[in-house]
């Protein structure tokens, strides 16, 4: 289930509310174009500032939309533990495949805390989960020693997402778990989905596929065959374009990236912003030398 390429998919709005009618639109695009799995209220789909219900509803959207084509696997984190319960719990009871359960934010526990955050959570939730390690947006790493204890304390946590940027660290998680088959270290960096492949990675929670689903699909199924040289060729061709998609915080440069294409609005919530105009110009510089053009 947890294998190949999943989107990180944005949550768009139009005049502060969702537009449910795009973000329908959004996955049906997904899944016509190899998309594995539907991520919805991840950090691309500003769960920070989503409302309790708002939360809930997108979550509630994705699995009507996806009508099991392929899994939903909600985000469901908090840094209280007693809220990640509650919002885990709802994904379950609302019919999504898994839950993306970040490392708690702000509080900056120890690696004891994280221990027993994530187990809370494993024990009141029978729901597969996936751990989110995002030490720039946490303030924490969420350690391999402590994360192999999890994996191997709880057999519904079956994977995590690793966006540390380290890919020693990412290799020890594959190494330390590699007598649990079910059990995916997954990408949550576009730039480094083929290096996390190459020490036993198993795909990747992707913002670029948000725009270029087929390429991002393509490299995973690439290396899954041993073709890795259009694995290498399709990685090469979005490292430019995966340059400007972050040159300001994520997700405001691929939601503009998305309005210049024609999907939606670019709109973002306070206290993320608009584009600066010279990243809008780079950004549509290298849409074009991508090879992607508005739509209709």
């Amino acid at each position: 289930m947890f294998s190949g390429s999943s989107v990180a998919i944005i949550t768009p709005f139009r005049n502060g509310s969702v537009d449910e009618e795009a973000f329908g639109e959004l996955i049906e695009y997904q899944i016509r174009n190899r998309t594995r799995g539907i991520v919805p209220c991840g950090s691309t789909g500003e769960s920070a500032t989503l409302s309790y219900r708002e939360h809930e509803r997108v979550i509630e959207l994705a699995v009507r939309r996806a009508r099991g084509r392929v899994p939903v696997i909600a985000g469901t984190g908090s840094n209280s533990t007693a809220e990640a319960i509650s919002l885990t719990r709802h994904a379950r009871q609302a019919g999504a495949d898994a839950a993306l359960v970040i490392v708690p934010y702000y509080n900056k526990p120890t690696q004891r805390g994280l221990y027993g955050h994530f187990s809370a959570v494993a024990r009141s939730v029978p729901i597969p989960m996936i751990l989110y390690n995002i030490p720039s947006r946490t303030g924490v790493n969420l350690e391999p020693e402590t994360l192999v204890r999890l994996a191997t304390r709880h057999k519904n946590i079956v994977g995590v997402k690793e966006s540390s940027g380290d890919l020693e660290q990412a290799g020890e998680i594959v190494r330390s778990l590699r007598g649990r088959r079910d059990f995916a270290v997954i990408s949550g960096d576009d730039s480094l989905t083929l290096p996390i492949l190459s020490v036993g990675g198993k795909g990747v929670i992707s913002v670029l596929a948000n725009i270029a689903p087929r390429d991002v699909a393509g490299l995973c199924s690439s290396f899954r065959k041993k073709d890795f040289a259009r694995a290498l060729r399709l990685h090469q061709k979005a490292l430019p374009l995966l340059k400007t998609l972050f040159a300001e915080t994520n997700p405001a440069p691929i939601k503009a990236a998305m309005e210049m294409l024609g999907f939606c609005s670019s709109e973002v919530r306070p206290p993320l912003c608009g584009l600066e105009s010279g990243h809008r110009r780079s950004l549509a510089r290298e849409l074009r030398s991508y090879g992607l053009r508005r739509r209709g």
